[in-house]
This record gives C-alpha cells, structure tokens and sequence, in this order.
C-alpha cells in the first residue's frame, strides 16, 4: 500500500470528514485517545474544529493517505514556554483498525520527528495507555518509556487503565 504523507495547515471538509471518520473508528475500536464509546459524528467534528484551531497557535497536524483516503493521523504540540522551546508533546497518533500493521504509524512518525528535529527540537515526549499495541510500536521506533501511572486515563468503555509515558531524543 503506498501510503503518502503531508502536513496539513487548514483541513479542508474533505479532510475534516476523513479526520472524523479516522477518531470515530479509534474510539469505537477500543482506543483511549480523550473520549468514550459511542463517539458521536457531532463530537469528532468539535474536535477537529478545535484542533483546526490551535494548528493556528503552532501544533501541527500530519495526515497519511492512500488514494485520496485518510489512513491516519498525528499531532505535534510544540512547547512554547521559553524553558520549553527544545521539546514538543506527540498527541492523537491513530490509524484506521483496518490499516494498522502496514508501516502507516511508521510513516507517521517519522515526517514528525524530521519535523520537530528540523525544528530544533531535541526531545518529544508522549503517553499512551499500558499494554497497549501503541506501546510496542513506540518501542520499535526507538521511544523509551519512562513509566507509569495508574488507573490514569479512561478506556472507550470507562474502565480506568494505567498510562505509559514515553521520550525519545533527536539528533541535533
């Protein structure tokens, strides 16, 4: 599957629908990205607006794409406190459940962190829910986890699970 990778600086409706679709599979596959089972179309589309509008104050959003369908997503929050300017957070990596496993999250995260080292940023941080599939493609990908915390974050369904913080260092 070729899979193509941009950066987007104002989703369109075609995207916005794509994004939707994107965070309302996530959810409704059992991810725990910020939001509980069932996922309204209503909802996605909030988020997206709001996402729509920090891209404005400097996140960024990357989307991966095969044949005009959006595949995945991921988000880059640059710290922008004068102490802070050397790191950025990884928010909202999410893959369609049928795409995963085919290098998607890969690509993903590989334009981001040429982004933010080009950037000048040497260190990214994130969490994700422990033991979960994410945590072993983090690993993969050369993060190293710092710890845990638990009964952290809630899952689709409401049960509370521990989350896993991770960091990764970029060449500078």
């Amino acid at each position: 599957m070729a899979v193509k990778v941009r950066k987007v600086d104002e989703p369109g409706e075609r995207e916005l629908e794509g994004l939707c679709t994107l965070l309302i599979d996530a959810v409704h596959g059992g991810a725990s990205v910020g939001f509980l089972a069932p996922l309204s179309h209503q909802a996605a589309r909030q988020y997206w607006l709001e996402v729509t509008g920090q891209i404005a104050v400097g996140r960024i959003l990357w989307i991966a794409e095969s044949h005009g369908a959006i595949l995945g997503s991921v988000q880059l929050d640059p710290c922008r406190r004068e102490n802070g300017r050397h790191r950025a957070d990884v928010q909202k990596l999410l893959v369609l459940t049928t795409c995963r496993g085919r290098g998607v999250a890969s690509a993903l995260m590989a334009a981001l962190e040429a982004h933010a080292a080009g950037d000048g940023r040497s260190l990214l941080v994130l969490d994700t829910i422990a033991g979960s599939a994410a945590e072993c493609v983090y690993r993969h990908l050369g993060w190293q986890r710092v710890g845990e915390i638990p009964d952290y974050a809630a899952m689709p369904d409401g049960e509370l699970r521990a989350t896993a913080y991770y960091f990764k260092r970029l060449p500078g």
